[in-house]
Parts: C-alpha cells; structure tokens; sequence
C-alpha cells in the first residue's frame, strides 16, 4: 500500500541510510511475544544485514534490508502480527509505557487496560490517522521503572489515592506540573478530546503540540478541550502542587521483583542500542524455557524478560551476560548512547558507535560512569532526552562538550568547544569519578 511522505521509518515505510533499508516495527507497550521475535530474527537475516536497534520509545527496528528484498520483509513481518489491523495507523501508533507495566510494585494501577484502548483509538478512528509520525502520548502508572526524561505531546500520569485521577500535560513529561485531572474511566474520553482539540487547532507546520503551544496559551488549549468534554476537568491546588516521584534515569540492569509473589524482571542493557538477530532467537528461547514467552523492550534501549521465576532468575541474568548484553551497572557501555553515525547515516560527521567504544574503553581505567550521549549531528536521533553530558561531533575529529543544565536549552551548557574522544574520556575521568561532586 501507499505511504505518506515521512523521513521516519515505519515498518510499511523502510527508509534508506547508508547501510541499507531500515524497517521501524512499533511494539504495543513495548511488548514483544517469542514467536514475533523468531519472525523479526528470521526476517533481518533472510532480507536484511541481521542487525537490529532497539530504540528508545521501546521500538525496535530492522537496519540494513536490501534493496528488493522490502515487500517479502514487511509480509513477514505482518503475518507475524507485527503491524496494525488498520495498515493506515501504522504512523500513529505512538504511546510510551512503562516496561514494568502490570509488573512493578511501586505502581498505583495498571495501564495496559487503558493503554490497549487509546490504541484502539488511535488505530481505528481515522481522523487520528492525521497526527504525525512523530506525535507522541505517554501513559504512567507511578512505576518505578520508568522513563520521565522524554518529552510527549500528551502525557497522563496516576495520581495515589482512592478513587483512581489521572493527571495529565502537553508538549513535556510527567515530571512537569499537571494541567488537570479526571476520574480513571474518563481517561480515554480525555485522549480522544485532546487530540481531536489539537487535529482543530493545529495550522499548517505545526506537527507537534510544542509548535501549537507557541502560538496557542495553554490556558486556551484546555478551554477549547473543556467545551468538548462531558464531565469537568478537576483543577484544584491539590493537582496543581503534585508532583510525580523521581525515578532512576539509568538503564535497569539485573534482577528486580515483581509484585506478583516470587516472580521477578531479569533486565539487561543492549551494546549501543544493537542486538543481532541470533540474540534475539537466543531471547526468545529463555523468554519460553523460564518465562511466560514474552519480552519487553525498554526505552534506555534495553531488554528485559518478565516472569521469571525467582529461583531461576540468577540462571538467566547469567544468560543474557553470556550472549554480550549488559548486565552490570559497573559497565560504561551501559551507560553510553551512539546514534548510528557516519558508518550508517549520510549525515553524521563522526563514527559515533566506533567512540563510543573507545570511550568506554577509556572509562574502565577510572571509576567515572558518566551518562553520555555522543551525537555525530546535532539532529540527536539517538536520544529522545537530554543527556547529563553531550558529545555532538564538530568535524571527523572532534567533539563539543555540552552537560545538561537547567533553564539552559538544547544539549545544554557549552563546557568544551573542542576535544577528542581520547580527551573526552580524560575530561569524565578527572570530573566524574565515584565522590566527586560533578559525577
């Protein structure tokens, strides 16, 4: 079938980079069953270089498909159940979870329930196929492995306490201050309004609620969402002065309980955001021999397999450190994100992974452990968030140096206008060792 024009991947649309077609399949929830993974292993080594890319909205995507070879792919693909049953919403399929969705103990509800309808609604409303393929919801349920850092042009949020609120805000994440509020079972009631109001208002070139907001005052937003809504938006100070809990924004790596009794998570970072198809088989094969036959993909572009039980769960986190994923917090390729660059895309100015390796590399000599996101573009594909610190490559040599800061936009402050990757590894040695107060 026809596409619309996108420069992002879809799994209907395989858009070219230098090392071939790439194949973006989106996974509801983040969530991938065994017999779909033998699909994706089998297709990206039959039609494309077997290399996969797991993405950090908890996608997963296909590099290197061969020219010819992207019909036959995409056919597996779908017969795996991996697309949408409306092939037209395969864009809009863009709601972020928590990979612990149903599982964590610090959650105040379960959001699959609610997250399966708004992707009901997403697929089977056709006026919601207008919204870009960049168009982004979030839905939190407290968990405590979870992902605040992205912005999402609508995010909804738990609130604790009986009976059941969900808070909810534009063009930014649950860490923000929230809008409003409604009862539980108003939720999908409130996703619809809101993107019915946006597809209204939004004019031409603004995609992205962030565009809409800088013409549009928020307060009006919420009044125009108001007229559409049966029930009353809760606006009171308690909403208004709740904030979200702060989780960890460091990849999950090793055991975590579950809330249901003697079962456990078993997490694990990929290389760079890059597994091989035959480590996606060799998943799939634990996921059935000591879970329940599913797999759940992280956004810090990780894994982790579900319902283990816990006498088995030392068994398979050695297991996933046998087959090259990371395991161990101690390791500073878990804590380093690389976009493709200039091996794979047109546009990168460096060999982002390849430093990315010798960054590592140079960190193990020291106990810096610094979050890092090494940008071969200042387009920052790799990264949905700002990262601690930024290496956006200046030339084939050197890097700029940039570090989060609040107040500040972009990759943040400019600390080093120029510097190799060998100084760069120095630099995060001598300021972001274990105890110094930079780290």
């Amino acid at each position: 079938m026809a596409t619309r024009r996108s420069a992002c991947p879809g799994l209907l649309r395989i858009v070219h980079a230098l090392d071939g077609g790439i194949c973006r399949v989106k996974l509801a929830g983040g969530q991938l069953h065994s017999h779909q993974a033998r699909a994706i292993a089998e297709a990206a080594s039959r039609y494309a270089s077997g290399v996969l890319e797991l993405t950090n909205r908890s996608n997963l995507q296909i590099r290197g498909v061969r020219s010819g070879c992207e019909n036959t792919l995409i056919a597996q693909l779908l017969d795996a159940g991996l697309g949408p049953r409306n092939l037209a919403a395969d864009d809009v399929r863009n709601l972020m979870l928590s990979p612990a969705a149903g599982l964590d103990r610090a959650a105040l509800w379960d959001t699959r329930p609610l997250a399966t309808q708004i992707l009901a609604l997403l697929e089977n409303h056709p006026e919601m196929h207008a919204l870009s393929a960049k168009f982004a919801l979030q839905l939190d349920g407290g968990e405590s492995l979870a992902m605040l850092q992205h912005p999402h042009d609508l995010w909804l949020s738990a609130l604790p306490g009986e009976p059941q609120w969900l808070a909810f805000g534009l063009a930014g994440s649950p860490s923000d201050p929230a809008l409003a509020a409604v009862p539980i079972e108003h939720g999908l009631t409130l996703v619809h309004g809101v993107l019915s109001v946006f597809l209204q208002l939004a004019g031409p070139g603004q995609n992205r609620m962030r565009q809409l907001l800088s013409s549009l005052p928020v307060a009006a937003f919420v009044e125009h969402l108001q007229a559409r809504l049966p029930f009353p938006l809760r606006r009171d100070q308690a909403v208004a002065h709740w904030r979200r809990p702060e989780v960890p924004c460091r990849a999950p790596m090793g055991l975590i309980a579950q809330q249901q009794t003697s079962l456990q998570m078993v997490a694990a970072a990929a290389r760079l955001g890059r597994i091989s198809a035959n480590q996606l088989l060799a998943l799939a094969d634990l996921a059935e021999h000591y879970g329940d036959a599913s797999l759940r993909l992280t956004p810090w572009q990780g894994l982790l397999l579900p319902n283990i039980p816990s006498a088995a769960a030392d068994a398979v986190l050695q297991a996933l450190a046998e087959l090259g994923l990371l395991t161990d917090t101690r390791e500073p390729l878990g804590h380093l994100i690389a976009c493709s660059g200039s091996a794979g895309c047109a546009k990168g100015l460096t060999d982002s992974k390849a430093d990315a390796l010798h960054l590592a590399e140079r960190l193990r000599a020291s106990t810096a452990r610094p979050q890092v996101h090494i940008s071969a573009c200042p387009r920052s594909c790799a990264a949905a968030h700002t990262a601690p610190f930024t290496l956006l490559a200046s030339n084939n040599d050197h890097y700029q140096l940039y570090q989060r800061t609040p107040g500040v936009a972009g990759f943040g402050q400019l600390l080093v206008a120029a510097m190799t990757i060998d100084e760069a590894g120095d630099w995060f040695a001598a300021h972001c060792a274990t105890g110094n107060s930079d780290a």
